[in-house]
């Protein structure tokens, strides 16, 4: 009876993703010119009164009203007037593809059993079917890291494009970096007997000491001339010796980012902090080893009892005043749909507008090294881009109108607003 009813329950899902499937856009196939919009260049700069143009996926126009404009050429026009331009939003740190519904074990698909799996890519299990994905991509966000959990060593992240017919076609940038869970000092206890309390964590020098025995073996591994077997594990880590790939480490607590810090010079890798909870307590530090942080959600509690209420919401302008390369980011799958009204959140306590912006783009696109093809608004590089009515951090004016990935336009069409239109025609009868 129990296989019956999960076969039952898992033709349903299946069936109900195919009845949510997008067909992928096609290629641009003319040129487009966008004019009248305030365009947010993604790197400080605004230009009032715009003009942005592409062709075959590449901007070829970007300034003032008044750029020269090869008439010549069959334009598809789009009057943005009292609109706004962005580079297309990118969110690091998602299991956006990995997992379609969080109580479903069979759809969850972001983790292996194992605690070091370097070789593990999650590129693989990339789902360009979910229809989570749209609902994402509705509120700007079109490229996204994709990111392995769970282990010590979770696996390889790849960078992908959010409309594509197969993983293949959807990746951006292949094998970005590995992810390593740092060990926490502190642990939580007594959630079962009703008495949380967090407790000192007596296996975190054994636990640090078996990670950096594992990074020790690996650079001997990649600097040898040649193996007479493939370790899969310790090869899948060459990439972070030669600087092809980064090492991005999942820690919140001061203690464990200053620990983290010297890993750098010590293995001669580049280094990235995810989470960093408490990284404005090390900021000035951070600047100095030029360490970049992707941040976790802004909208969120203070952890520790002697922080201030917002100090969530102003550790961005924290980590930009010291000086700090650093990237707002959420958490999850569906969530990060969020992510534009967490810099919004950042905006309202000292961040400047601009550089929330820069948050979602350019800085993402440095850290990820993608930033050469996308994460600003400049003549040659990737048209991705979106176009909003209103102010795209604020929740109550955000609506983005149209989406363009390397030219192509997008759907912005998703299973929420499908129900919305089939109750409102019930109701509205």
């Amino acid at each position: 009876m129990k296989n019956i009813l999960l076969t039952f329950t898992l033709s349903i899902l299946f069936l109900g993703t195919l009845i949510g499937q997008q067909t992928p856009a096609p290629a641009q196939s003319q040129p487009i010119l966008i004019t009248g919009a305030t365009a947010h260049l993604g790197n400080g700069e605004v230009i009032e009164n715009s003009v942005i143009g592409f062709e075959t996926g590449k901007l070829t126009i970007v300034g003032k009203a008044d750029a020269q404009i090869d008439n010549s050429k069959n334009w598809k026009k789009i009057n943005a007037t009292g609109k706004h331009i962005y580079p297309g939003l990118i969110a690091p740190n998602s299991q956006i593809g990995l997992i379609e519904i969080g109580a479903v074990r069979a759809t969850r698909d972001a983790d292996e059993v194992g605690s070091i799996n370097p070789n593990l890519r999650s590129i693989i299990a990339y789902n360009t079917d979910s229809k989570v994905t749209p609902t994402v991509r509705s509120n700007g966000i079109l490229l996204a890291q994709v990111v392995p959990t769970g282990g010590s060593i979770s696996g390889t992240s790849s960078v992908v494009e959010l409309d594509a017919w197969n993983w293949e076609d959807a990746a951006y940038k292949l094998d970005d970096g590995v992810h390593l869970n740092w060990p926490r000092m502190m642990r939580w206890t007594g959630w079962r007997e009703g008495n949380p309390r967090r407790i000192k964590n007596k296996k975190y020098q054994e636990e640090v000491g078996e990670v950096k025995q594992f990074l020790a073996e690996a650079r001997a591994y990649c600097q040898q001339s040649s193996v007479d077997d493939t370790n899969l594990k310790l090869a899948a880590m060459c990439g972070l010796f030669n600087q092809t790939s980064k090492l991005f480490i999942h820690v919140d607590d001061a203690e464990g980012i200053t620990t983290v810090i010297p890993l750098k010079k010590e293995y001669g890798i580049d280094i990235v902090i995810v989470g960093g909870r408490d990284s404005y307590r090390s900021a000035e530090l951070l600047a100095t080893h030029k360490i970049p942080v992707i941040l976790s959600q802004t909208q969120s509690l203070p952890y520790h009892h002697d922080d201030d209420i917002d100090q969530p919401f102003k550790t961005p302008k924290m980590l930009h005043d010291a000086g700090v390369l650093f990237a707002i980011g959420g958490e999850g799958y569906w969530q990060q749909r969020n992510l534009p009204f967490q810099a919004g959140q950042a905006v309202g306590f000292g961040l400047p507008m601009e550089v929330a912006i820069q948050a979602m783009t350019q800085n993402p696109a440095t850290i990820l090294g993608i930033d050469k093809t996308v994460g600003t608004l400049e003549k040659g590089k990737d048209a991705t881009l979106i176009i909003s009515t209103g102010d795209v951090m604020d929740m109550r004016t955000s609506n983005i109108e149209q989406a363009f990935i390397r030219g192509k336009d997008i759907s912005l069409d998703n299973k929420q607003k499908a129900l919305y239109r089939k109750f409102r025609e019930k109701y509205n009868r």
